[in-house]
Order: C-alpha cells, then sequence, then structure tokens
C-alpha cells in the first residue's frame, strides 16, 4: 500500500488496539468485581451461617468443656478455622498468628457483640502471603457475653482461582491474536485499497485526464463516496468540454470581426483607398465590426456574472405592460423600414416584482431575433394574466427555427445556421442570457416554432400577488 494507506492501516490498528485493551482492561477489573462480589461475599455468608449454627446450640451458663469439644471436632470437619474462647485475649494462644486482640474487638465491636450482633473482619497476614476473613459470634447469657466463637478463613487469590482454565485460556488468546491479525490485514486491505484507487484517480484528474472513473464495488459509504467521485469527474469532464467549446466559439467570434477591423483599417493606413466614400464605407464597416465585439464582451460579462451569482436584480413594483410600451418604441423605425406589422395587446393590470432594466434587456433581446429573421409579415407582443403568472409572448411570421434545434436554441454561441453567417445573426448568447434573467425572476421561458412560418417566444413571470415577501 501507498503512504496514505499505511496512515489508515496505522489509524485502524491503532483503534483497534485500543479497544482490545480497553476490553481486556474492562475484563480485568469485571473479574475482580465478581470476585468481590461472588466468591468473598459467598465465604462471608458462609462462616456467619456456620457460627450461627454453632451458636444456637449455646444455652447459656459457662462454656462447658463438652461443648468445646463439640466445637472442636467440628473444626475439624470444617473448611473454615473454628474456636470458641471466653475471653477474647484467649485467640492469641488459639490462632498460629500474631492477632491484636485490643484492636480486633475495641469499645465499638464490644458493644455490637453485647447487642447479639456478629462482626465480620477482612485483613491480610503475612503468614499466609493472602487476605484473612474472620467473623466473631457472641455467646450470651442474657445481657452477659460468656464467650465468643471465632471462625477465620483464608481468601484464595484470583490467580488460584483461575490457574485451571489459565492454560486454556492463554492458548485461546494467542489463537485469537493469530485469527485477529490475519482478519485484519485483509479488512484493512478492503476498506484501504479503494481508497488507494481514489487517491490514484484524483491524481489523474488533477493531471487533466477526466475520463478516469471508479469502479463502484460496494454500497457502503465507501461505495457512496465511489459514486460521488464519477459525479465530479463526470462534471468536471463536461465543464471542461463545455469551457473548450467556449473558448473556440468565442475565438470564432471574434475571428472574423477582428480580421475584418485589421484588413480594413490596413487599406486605410497604406493608402490604397482613395475615394471619399469608399473611405466612408469601410469606416463604416470598421465601426460595424467594432460594434459586433463590443456586444459580444458585454455579453460574455452578463453570463460571467449570471454563472457567478454576482448578478444583483434591484426589484420593485413594475406595470409590466409600461415597460414592454417603452422598450419596444426603440424598434417603430427598424420594423417600419423592413415594412412589417407590429402589434401590442397588452393587460394594463399586470404588476409584477422584478429589476426593469433586465426585464427590458429581456425584451430587446428577443425582439432583436424577432426583427432580424423575420422579412415580411408581422411581429405581435401579447401580455396575458394567467393564474398567478403572466405570459409575455412575442411572435413573429420568420424564417422560423427547425424542430431539432428546439432543444438547443437556449445553449451558448448556438446558431440554427451552421454557417454561423454574420451578415443575418448576432452574438448567439442573447436567448442564453434571457433564460438565466427570466430563471432569476422567477420564472421560465418556452420557445415554440415551425420552420418557415414564424417563432413563438413565451416568457413566464410570476405576478407581484405570487411575490413572497
Amino acid at each position: 500500500m501507498k503512504r496514505i494507506s499505511h496512515s489508515l492501516a496505522k489509524k485502524l490498528w491503532i483503534s483497534i488496539s485500543a479497544a482490545i485493551l480497553i476490553t481486556i482492561m474492562y475484563s480485568y477489573f469485571l473479574s475482580y468485581f465478581f470476585y468481590e462480589k461472588l466468591y468473598v461475599e459467598n465465604i462471608e455468608d458462609f462462616l456467619f451461617e456456620e457460627g450461627k449454627r454453632l451458636a444456637s446450640d449455646y444455652n447459656g451458663g459457662s462454656l462447658t468443656d463438652e461443648w468445646k469439644n463439640k466445637i472442636e471436632w467440628y473444626n475439624s470437619k470444617s473448611e473454615a478455622e473454628v474456636f470458641v474462647v471466653n475471653n477474647p485475649k484467649e485467640l492469641s494462644a488459639c490462632l498460629p498468628f500474631e492477632m491484636d486482640t485490643d484492636a480486633l474487638i475495641g469499645g465499638e465491636e464490644r458493644a455490637q457483640l453485647l447487642a447479639g450482633k456478629p462482626i465480620e473482619k477482612i485483613g491480610y497476614e503475612e503468614r499466609f502471603d493472602r487476605k484473612i476473613i474472620s467473623v466473631i459470634i457472641p455467646l450470651l447469657d442474657g445481657e452477659r457475653l460468656q464467650g465468643i466463637i471465632y471462625m477465620y478463613m483464608p481468601l484464595a487469590k484470583i490467580s488460584e482461582l483461575t490457574k485451571e482454565f489459565a492454560h486454556l485460556w492463554f492458548i485461546s488468546a494467542l489463537l485469537f491474536f493469530v485469527i485477529a491479525l490475519f482478519v485484519g490485514i485483509k479488512v484493512i486491505q478492503k476498506l484501504t485499497n479503494p481508497l488507494l484507487e481514489m487517491k490514484q484517480a484524483a491524481n489523474q484528474v488533477s493531471k487533466g485526464n477526466y475520463s478516469t472513473r471508479l469502479t463502484v464495488q460496494s454500497k457502503d459509504e465507501i461505495g457512496e463516496l465511489a459514486e460521488a467521485f464519477n459525479y465530479m469527474a463526470e462534471s468536471i469532464q463536461k465543464e471542461d468540454e463545455r469551457k473548450k467549446e467556449f473558448l473556440a466559439n468565442v475565438s470564432h467570434e471574434l475571428r472574423t470581426p477582428i480580421s475584418y477591423v485589421k484588413g480594413y483599417s490596413d487599406a486605410l493606413l497604406s493608402g490604397l483607398v482613395q475615394d471619399k466614400k469608399d473611405e466612408k464605407h469601410y469606416l463604416h464597416l470598421i465601426h460595424r465590426e467594432a460594434g459586433r465585439m463590443e456586444r459580444l464582451v458585454g455579453d460574455l460579462l452578463d453570463l460571467t456574472k449570471l454563472d457567478k451569482d454576482e448578478y444583483q436584480l434591484e426589484k420593485m413594483p413594475l406595470p409590466l405592460a409600461q415597460v414592454i410600451e417603452e422598450a419596444t418604441l426603440k424598434y417603430v423605425h427598424a420594423i417600419k423600414e423592413k415594412g412589417l406589422e407590429f402589434q401590442l395587446h397588452l393587460d394594463p393590470d399586470v404588476i409584477i416584482n422584478g429589476d426593469e432594466g433586465r426585464i427590458e434587456q429581456i425584451l430587446l433581446n428577443v425582439m432583436d431575433n424577432a426583427l432580424r429573421y423575420t422579412e415580411k409579415g408581422s411581429i405581435s407582443i401579447e401580455l396575458i394574466l394567467l393564474g398567478k403568472y403572466c405570459i409575455i409572448r412575442i411572435q413573429d411570421t420568420g424564417k422560423g427555427i427547425p424542430a431539432e434545434d428546439i432543444s438547443k436554441i437556449k445553449q451558448r454561441f448556438y446558431r440554427v445556421n451552421k454557417g454561423r453567417t454574420r451578415s443575418d445573426g448576432g452574438t448567439g448568447l442573447g436567448l442564453a442570457i434571457v433564460d438565466k434573467l427570466v430563471i432569476l425572476h422567477g420564472g421560465h421561458v418556452e420557445i415554440s416554432s415551425e420552420e418557415g412560418k414564424g417563432t413563438k417566444v413565451d416568457i413566464y413571470l410570476p405576478i407581484l400577488e405570487n411575490i413572497e415577501e
């Protein structure tokens, strides 16, 4: 594996090791918990119960030798050591280890014994190298303490309790470690290999190989990550193709006007044009091509802002019929020159919340196309109220658009005329800008056309009553 896989594998191994260590520590403390709760409490309960049974045979009075002999006989048969004495100080002579009887039975313990309550003690005994648990059972004659029964038992160490299966546990632990190591390596490889492939694929994409794709091998989060990577690579590839196409289109659009401007200006500067009429014609051509380049650059700047969401609309309530009338005044002279009929049918009650300058730009871009491609017949504009929306319908009787081009007509630089002649065409960006601006206003554009009969552009915009403030 590469470094990324090593790094991830190391983190996984650290996590697994930490989990195993925590489990071992938890098991260790849990075993001591059960040692205290089960084993020690069981021994304690055993001593108390046995001591109470022995004490139940005492019927009061002095402790007789016969009764003491019975206790000694029981001691020889019992797992615990049992002694009966008249005075606690006599214990020192009975026990195989030294005992501070004053510390064993102090004033508080004596009061407890006089109340008939047994005492339980746990302490470490060096001779036995282990803890000893003991109980003291009082022998009462009325309110007089005639003696005590002292019982003790050394507690087995937890290692002694587990020694019978310790070797089996060790073998099992070793086997578990080997299996865990093998399975862990396989699991880590399965987890890190797809990530390594993603790293390599990302390096390929960073070098410009946008066709790189990953094989989705699972339905988990890593599989989803691979699908997301493929989607990202596909998006980058499409964007790169659009960028290349865009640059090619811009270069193509600028090449001809620049060559015209250069050629005409060279002719003027070199003195090849002697006639004033020809000179004025050349200057007119230079001015026309410069204007075309200016419109192209302006449209490109507008689209760039729209793509980056930098286009800020200054919305206000607009009487849409009035905006349309004022915008179309610019085309009255051109329409008359071409001998076209112009019709307006506007609903004066339609109010929208929009940017007046951008609404005018939408109208001008669509009207430019209608006027450019209509040689005879008419151009009409209707403003129709339709529920929560209004429709600006611009219709002409021009060349029309072939059916196969309708779905692509709003794409940048797309022209129905594949020859890209500029005598009958604009920048090829007008409808792309219209579509973006209408969407920003919360509407949409629908275009229908029939080749040789004309085109209809319907611009849907929400009316003011439908705008949420």
